[in-house]
């Protein structure tokens, strides 16, 4: 079943996942009993500071966690009802591209250098589709025109480097919708850029979604770009979700204390000349997290009970939910 028709269906969900490191340090809990779920034509945010497993749990939905030292030990990751992790490799070779897409932070990483833009979109059009190279290049010229690449025709013989960040950034975006995804995952897509070409690409983003009605998990360490592109937020800290929420719940009314300090260290017009609040401490190494709730030795309403019980996310109101053993007295205690 597809679903691609029911603007209800959840085109991604993942149940329990865990990604394990295995290194000289020790096990690294990278992306720890994760759960999310994502419906077509809607964008997921998915949040939290650097290091906190997002983009892992990126490569772990992609099936490209690299083995050794990385491993997904446990968990399910339902695309449109089939476990991607369940399946060969040779299948999901078939199934990347085709019906999972993903664009990273850094475009010029992701492109040959020695390619021409043509050449690799082509190239990545022919994988997948039994087109002749005439048809899969008409195709890249109707993408590269949708993305809003200028002459593209002229572009499929440039190369990568004779492109700005922008127009690199689209050319990726073009590769990744050339075949209609039903998932599309951008993780970071717009933190190499200045602000006006960031807006630009949030846009573009936007309008392929509700065209194509892809459904994007859109990851982040930015609340205010979260603010702008998702429906829906998951908060990520030290390889869990530690809340889940609508955009608009979670701004009105966080329920853990991290999702409320990230709040917090968001630069505002009404905070314009002040120093903005900083979250102490760092995220815990994962090879070694404390016992009890992983945020305790960085949180302002930590008690007893957060260093001796691990918190389980759990529904607060109307399908918010948070991880925190004081979620009820967050929003009161952190005025």
């Amino acid at each position: 079943m597809s679903g691609r028709g029911d603007d209800n269906h959840k085109v991604l969900d993942v149940r329990g996942l865990c990604t394990r490191f295995f290194t000289s340090a020790g096990v690294a809990r990278a992306v720890d009993e994760v759960a999310l779920s994502l419906q077509r034509g809607k964008t997921l945010g998915l949040v939290g500071e650097s290091g906190c497993g997002k983009s892992v749990t990126a490569l772990s939905i992609m099936r490209l966690v690299p083995d050794p030292p990385g491993r997904i030990t446990s968990g399910e990751i339902l695309l449109d009802g089939q476990d991607l992790a369940s399946l060969s490799e040779k299948r999901m070779r078939e199934i990347r591209g085709r019906e999972v897409a993903m664009i990273f932070q850094e475009p010029m990483t992701s492109l040959n250098p020695v390619f021409t833009i043509g050449n690799q979109l082509i190239e990545a059009i022919r994988v997948h589709e039994d087109l002749s190279k005439s048809q899969a290049r008409r195709l890249a010229l109707e993408m590269l025109e949708r993305v809003g690449i200028p002459n593209p025709a002229e572009r499929l013989s440039n190369y990568p480097h004779q492109l700005s960040g922008g127009q690199q950034q689209r050319v990726m975006i073009a590769m990744a919708i050339s075949l209609n995804p039903r998932l599309l995952i951008a993780d970071e897509p717009t933190t190499a850029l200045d602000v006006t070409v960031q807006a630009q690409i949030l846009k573009l983003l936007d309008e392929l979604r509700r065209e194509f009605s892809i459904g994007i998990l859109f990851i982040t360490h930015d609340m205010a770009v979260i603010a702008q592109t998702a429906d829906d937020v998951a908060v990520m800290y030290a390889g869990r979700i530690v809340e889940t929420a609508d955009v608009f719940s979670l701004f009105k009314a966080p329920r853990h204390p991290y999702t409320r300090l990230l709040f917090e260290s968001i630069p505002t017009e009404k905070a314009r000349g002040s120093r903005l609040r900083t979250i102490k401490g760092t995220v815990p190494p994962l090879t070694h997290l404390p016992r009890g709730c992983n945020f305790q030795k960085r949180c302002p309403l930590a008690i007893e009970r957060c260093i001796e019980e691990d918190p389980t996310l759990r529904e607060i109101a109307g399908g918010h939910l948070s991880a925190c053993h004081r979620a009820e007295e967050v929003e009161e205690l952190m005025r």
